[in-house]
């Protein structure tokens, strides 16, 4: 069965996208590396993902002396104290910068419903759902994290009243123990059973009074 030819667009489900992300991205790490062995060359890849994980390959060295390389290359010109004069790319990073911001204060225009805000096209609502994306993913995992640390809290409480129940169970059973040895007077055939204490003593029990000598 021949297989469809792949259509060039962002994929829309996350868990689609998020699979395709991986297998062309092993499949591009695979790719630099046979072509590197097979061709003797040099090969540097950098790869952001949509939730800002870095994945980066150098097939002969590190990626410092593979950029380092790339630099000199590129004809920078170096200072006597040893920086990089980079005004063009200076520039170019300040103008990408100021677009960036004035995307996202559009796009918070935008969210809160901004009657003086102007249309956004459709490159700019893309951007837009990527910054969404990544907000709640952020949001997600920081919840997440709070729940499981009020979980174990609880978990911890729980453990710590537990152990205290059972020490107050013990002292209980401690003390009735001592209530069940101690010496008491029975009832018995409609009769009290006096101790051994009681036994000794003259009956009945009277308090010897000095007007009545007899």
């Amino acid at each position: 069965m021949v297989r469809g030819k792949v259509q060039m667009r962002r994929i829309e489900n996350p868990v689609h996208r998020q699979v395709t992300f991986c297998k062309r991205r092993a499949g591009l790490m695979k790719k630099a590396k046979e072509l590197s062995v097979l061709c003797d060359a040099e090969i540097g890849i950098i790869i952001f993902s949509t939730h800002g994980k870095l994945y980066e390959l150098a097939t002969k060295g590190t990626m410092e002396g593979l950029i380092e390389r790339y630099r000199k290359a590129s004809g920078e010109v170096q200072t006597e104290g040893g920086e990089v004069n980079q005004p063009q790319e200076s520039e170019q990073e300040i103008s990408m910068l100021k677009k960036e911001i004035y995307l996202l204060h559009k796009c918070l225009r935008y969210m809160f419903g901004d009657g003086g805000a102007e249309n956004m096209n459709l490159e700019e609502l893309h951007a837009l759902e990527r910054h969404l994306e990544i907000w709640t993913y952020q949001i997600r995992a920081t919840k997440m994290q709070i729940m499981f640390q009020e979980i174990q809290s609880l978990k911890n409480k729980e453990g710590i009243l537990t152990a205290a129940n059972e020490y107050l169970q013990k002292k209980i059973e401690e003390q009735n123990g001592n209530l069940d040895v101690a010496p008491t007077i029975e009832h018995q055939n409609g009769h009290f059973d006096a101790g051994p204490e009681i036994a000794d003593m003259p009956y009945p029990l009277t308090i010897p009074d000095e007007r009545f000598p007899f």
